[in-house]
């Protein structure tokens, strides 16, 4: 799935939720006399009852922005009933993001204690790759970060969530949301969502991509409500609106593919498949798989100066023994394994990433 994140309207119940979670981080108390103290013209207030500016209802429950006049009767700073932060830092494992995963996954999801282990979620949603201070790539004159991160909430100091996050140039993608099921009221995949959506617009990714989605499974059905949302083709690799025709055709099919319903009724074959050829054999440019660079191309990109990270540290593909007798089109050879993969991800992040293969 698919959003364009400066186009994003934000619909009355998500908006409400923001709502409601700041007013519970704010509490009462700080509300009234915050109104009484540091009060809004009535112009302030005539463009936030008929205006929502989604990056400001984000950020304004924060502590570092929570205005904090002193009251005159404590004669103290005016405190909110709770001090909420968010920080978005590397996805190393912590025990205390290891406890809340543990606490959600056997909540939420009703699984075995057992089931997990320090490793495991290692393995699951954190790199482990070590960082510089500051990994940017600079894409019409801004910074952006990249890599896999964790976007952290704090509430009075405890870890209460943890969206994981990949940031590519194109886009901020959502990998997983785990929270403290006590705070399950406040709909987290919502307000995670709209602060994603948020942090796309600030730093200039012009996407946000909400992962998979299954649209007989009822736990997903919240990610179309986010719009305007587009669904990727399975066939020709389009981005396809989810509006009514495709959603009314998902409601009744367990398989859609709208550039199949457009095409012709006799230009509508399926690929031949040899049952007798071991796919594992063939090379991804054997298959004319569709939105995927050819031979040809991947061919005048420069892998040799590719980076690697091997233990710990970046090599660059030449520097492998035996790099320039691998054959590029070969599935069992590193260089046709890295060539596959230049090919699904592009020119634009070959150039701004690097890859890892070895564990």
């Amino acid at each position: 799935m698919r959003l364009e994140a400066n186009a994003f309207q934000p619909r009355r119940d998500q908006r409400k939720a923001i709502n409601r979670w700041n007013k519970f981080i704010l509490g009462p108390e700080y509300i009234r006399k915050a109104a009484r103290l540091c009060p809004r013209s009535r112009e302030e207030k005539r463009h936030r009852k008929c205006n929502f500016d989604l990056q400001s209802a984000v950020h304004e429950a924060e502590y570092s922005n929570v205005k904090r006049p002193i009251d005159p009767v404590t004669e103290r700073p005016l405190e909110p009933a709770h001090k909420f932060e968010v920080n978005i830092e590397g996805d190393s494992v912590s025990q205390a993001k290891f406890d809340l995963f543990v606490k959600y996954q056997t909540t939420v999801h009703k699984e075995d204690v057992s089931r997990w282990k320090t490793k495991d979620f290692e393995g699951f949603l954190c790199s482990g790759i070590k960082r510089t201070p500051n990994p940017i790539t600079r894409s019409n004159a801004s910074e952006k970060k990249l890599g896999s991160w964790h976007q952290c909430y704090r509430l009075d100091g405890k870890l209460i969530a943890v969206a994981v996050l990949d940031l590519v140039p194109s886009g901020v993608s959502s990998v997983y949301i785990f929270y403290d099921p006590d705070y399950e009221q406040w709909e987290f995949g919502k307000l995670s969502a709209m602060r994603e959506i948020a942090f796309a617009q600030e730093n200039n990714y012009a996407y946000y991509y909400m992962g998979f989605y299954i649209h007989s499974c009822v736990k997903m059905r919240y990610k179309g409500n986010f719009r305007p949302q587009y669904i990727l083709d399975p066939e020709s690799y389009d981005w396809d609106p989810l509006d009514g025709e495709l959603s009314k055709k998902l409601d009744t099919q367990p398989y859609v593919s709208m550039s199949r319903e457009r095409a012709p009724q006799d230009a509508r074959p399926f690929p031949n498949i040899d049952p007798d050829v071991d796919e594992t054999e063939l090379s991804l440019f054997d298959i004319n798989m569709p939105g995927v660079l050819t031979l040809e191309e991947v061919k005048a990109l420069d892998l040799d100066h590719w980076y690697l990270l091997y233990h710990g540290s970046f090599v660059q593909m030449d520097d492998l023994v035996g790099w320039d007798r691998m054959p590029m089109d070969s599935p069992q050879s590193v260089k046709g394994i890295v060539a596959e993969l230049a090919a699904v991800l592009g020119p634009k992040i070959v150039k701004d990433s690097a890859v890892v293969l070895f564990d």
